[in-house]
């Protein structure tokens, strides 16, 4: 039985990694650090403190993590505002599932950029919650957002199917106690042990239809 199911929001709905990749990429640049060659893999799914942190400190950047994440979130806005790309397909399966089941939205997104993403997309009142790990003590791996949203839908995580497409997307949905539905991006493979906990992978969000999510009940 199947009471909810809790959707990622990067990789999954918007088609953001990349653009989150190639602005930071150029802001780390542009502020004398140095980009590493697994720092993409490390930052997906960190929360906005995290991330913040982690240029600021360990890639050298010559700002403080809290003008790290002012400057480069005020730039993903101005990017947002041009244009959210939406992934194909991605609001109609969302509007499906949310014909059958409450949703919910756990995102690594700072809270701004996941209403301005809603909005854009009009899927502002498909979820019954969303929660952002700005919100949450830790951010992906660890399990806080998914087991936060379920909380605020009042479901047990365990009764929940979780969609996302990053290795620490998932080990952070199965640490919950969810069941994985895992929708990599063509750019980020999953690892082999981020793949094993998924119930299923899936090759494109529209795979995910409600007879699919009903035979993981």
């Amino acid at each position: 039985m199947v009471d909810a199911v809790l959707f990622d929001l990067d990789g999954v709905i918007v088609d953001s990694e990349p653009v989150w990749e190639e602005v930071r990429r150029a802001y780390v640049a542009a502020h004398g650090g140095t980009w590493q060659p697994d720092t993409q893999r490390r930052l997906m799914g960190m929360s906005t403190g995290e991330w913040a942190a982690y240029l600021s400190g360990e890639l050298g950047v010559d700002r403080t993590a809290e003008q790290v994440a002012a400057e480069v979130v005020a730039e993903m806005t101005r990017r947002y505002a041009a244009h959210v790309p939406l992934i194909d397909d991605a609001d109609a399966v969302v509007r499906r599932t949310a014909a059958r089941w409450r949703l919910g939205l756990a995102s690594s997104s700072p809270t701004a950029l996941i209403g301005a993403a809603l909005t854009a997309t009009g899927l502002t009142d498909a979820f019954g919650a969303t929660l952002s790990t700005e919100e949450t003590p830790r951010g992906k791996p660890a399990p806080d957002v998914w087991l936060a949203v379920a909380a605020r839908l009042g479901v047990d995580p365990a009764r929940c199917v979780a969609v996302e497409d990053s290795s620490n997307g998932v080990r952070s949905a199965a640490a919950a106690g969810t069941r994985v539905v895992a929708v990599p991006h063509g750019s980020y493979p999953l690892d082999p042990d981020a793949e094993a906990l998924a119930a299923v992978v899936l090759p494109s969000i529209d795979a995910l239809t409600p007879e699919l999510v009903e035979r993981l009940g």
